[in-house]
């Protein structure tokens, strides 16, 4: 066995980017291997659909990627949860980013080539994988524009990102959020994550009585998930 057994009446979260999907220097550069999908389909069949997928990433991207394989989809850390095929998108009530932030972050990644700024709907990310020496002067002024704002807005530091969120605003919020209602609601949820924004909702698998797994502890990489998942949909 490539990785460890579910628990009987499990309920899988799944992160996206360095989870099921290597990381790509650019957010648009990912590539979905042509298996992932219909394992993921099978296994959300197998678990009566108890599947979800809880992203960094807009839902509209996920779908994008992803398709209809996930039954729920988290977005932007919880901010935006769907939690059935089809239904409608619930969105935290969240502050929007102040004026000129996203042109600030957009002139301090154009003078840095190979920095780029991913827009969300309540904050921004600056990834810098193809220009990583730049990381700290990138985030003295991130630090800059948050000041007078940390009551509403925190940085969080990714993997070659400095992301910009709002309070309050979790993977763990998501994974609540999904649990409260069928089909995962009463299952052991099984969260698997990369980054540090997954600590969080391996946090909150573990407190509801399920498992917390990180990708390098558990399967080394997203390879290493992908032939578990592929073995725990095709094979079990």
């Amino acid at each position: 066995m490539t990785g460890p057994p579910l628990p009987p009446r499990a309920a899988l979260l799944l992160d996206l980017d360095g989870t099921l999907i290597d990381i790509a220097p650019t957010p648009d550069a990912v590539v979905v291997p042509p298996a992932l999908p219909p394992a993921l389909r099978r296994l959300r069949a197998r678990l009566d659909d108890a599947l979800a997928v809880v992203s960094g990433r807009p839902i509209g991207q996920i779908d994008a990627l992803l398709g209809d394989a996930p039954y729920a989809v988290a977005g932007e850390h919880g901010a935006a949860v769907r939690h059935a095929p089809g239904a409608t998108v619930e969105r935290a009530a969240l502050p929007d980013l102040p004026a000129g932030w996203v042109e600030s972050a957009e002139q301090a990644a154009a003078e840095r080539p190979g920095a780029l700024v991913e827009r969300k709907t309540h904050g921004l990310v600056i990834h810098y994988r193809r220009a990583p020496a730049e990381g700290p002067a990138l985030e003295r002024i991130i630090q800059r524009m948050l000041d007078g704002h940390r009551d509403r807005f925190e940085l969080l530091a990714g993997s070659l990102t400095w992301e910009i969120r709002p309070l309050g605003v979790t993977k763990e919020v998501a994974v609540n959020a999904l649990m409260a209602r069928p089909p995962f609601a009463g299952r052991v949820p099984v969260y698997i994550g990369d980054d540090v924004t997954d600590e969080d909702g391996i946090r909150a698998a573990r407190a509801m009585g399920g498992e917390g797994w990180r990708v390098v502890e558990m399967f080394n990489n997203a390879s290493g998930v992908r032939a578990w998942l592929h073995e725990q949909a095709f094979v079990a």
